[in-house]
């Protein structure tokens, strides 16, 4: 069975999958292999950085000839940002944390799909008003940053689903094999938006260590924390914090980010790890699925064998084993 939504059909690709644009992971390479998978992949935008950005979407650009997105963090952009990355032709613009409003009308002036992840309801009704084609609701099992209050995803997709009415809804959070895939798609989601378990693929811009990290790691082996962003200077908005594997330099001022933003030992201590890539302090965005990460493989297989995974799941619920519908019966 082909697992056909209402995001494959505005995206005109075969799988409900969307790599998450994580910044500093999610390139061009990674964003072309994606595409070329059968999902959209997204590159990480972050802020806008040009000098960063202009390779890589030159490369995605290189890479394939099917339908790939950009995203960017909204509270770090501004309306030249966004012109300049239309230029590059993305079928699709992803804005996150932060009110899309002021881009809204470029990107769909542009023949563009606008893309907007929220974190709570007050975000979901901005993306309406905006007119989103899309809406990612992000939960907070999610890696990487997200909202301060955020519930879980299987809580807070069906009741953006619900909001939405006819806008397709993306699921995000914690959702890492074919099994969440099917779980996104019976909450009433259209797809899912996909990063931590992208982060294990051959085209991701990790480094071996960060890699191997990350398959050793396990959902409780992550955090949510303000701290390592107050150690790196990083201008995220408070209301934002990081889920993020643990490390040392978390261990030691966790619970204290007031006095570490008082302290230029601790900010030069931070830097001093962080420039040689020191994983004792340098943030791994890991969600809590990363447990399902067990090996680096392709990109472009792991789309399939996710859309697989989903197929199969929803075509044995569908065939339920008599006896369990015999013990539900009974019960």
């Amino acid at each position: 069975m082909a697992l056909n939504t209402a995001f494959t059909d505005y995206m005109s690709i075969p799988h409900p999958i969307a790599l998450a644009p994580m910044g500093g992971v999610a390139g061009g390479a990674l964003a072309a292999a994606v595409s070329e998978g059968g999902g959209l992949g997204m590159i990480g935008g972050g802020s806008g950085d040009r000098e960063r950005l202009a390779p890589e979407l030159a490369l995605v650009r290189e890479r394939t000839e099917k339908p790939w997105g950009i995203g960017f963090l909204t509270w770090g952009i501004d309306t030249d940002t966004v012109a300049w990355a239309l230029e590059y032709q993305p079928a699709a613009v992803m804005l996150s944390f932060g009110d899309p409003a002021p881009y809204a009308q470029r990107i769909h002036d542009a023949g563009v799909k606008l893309v907007a992840q929220v974190t709570d309801l007050d975000e979901a009704h901005r993306a309406l008003d905006v007119g989103a084609d899309l809406i990612v609701a992000q939960g907070g099992d999610a890696g990487g940053h997200a909202g301060s209050d955020a519930i879980g995803t299987m809580s807070f997709v069906p009741v953006v689903v619900d909001l939405a009415g006819a806008t397709p809804v993306l699921a995000a959070g914690g959702i890492a094999d074919g099994r969440g895939l099917a779980a996104a798609l019976a909450l009433g989601a259209a797809g899912a938006l996909i990063g931590t378990r992208f982060e294990g693929t051959q085209e991701a811009l990790l480094s071996a260590e960060e890699s191997k990290a990350l398959l050793e790691a396990r959902g409780q082996d992550t955090e949510s924390n303000r701290t390592l962003d107050i150690a790196r200077g990083s201008a995220w908005p408070d209301r934002y914090p990081a889920r993020t594997l643990r490390n040392d330099f978390l261990d030691k001022w966790r619970g204290r980010d007031d006095e570490l933003r008082e302290s230029p030992e601790a900010f030069r201590e931070y830097r001093a790890l962080a420039d040689r890539n020191d994983l004792a302090a340098t943030p791994i965005w890991a969600g809590q699925g990363v447990g399902l990460v067990t090996a680096v493989e392709p990109a472009a297989d792991l789309v399939r064998s996710l859309a697989t995974e989903a197929e199969r799941t929803l075509h044995n619920l569908t065939h339920w084993p008599p006896r369990f519908q015999l013990s539900a019966s009974r019960g």
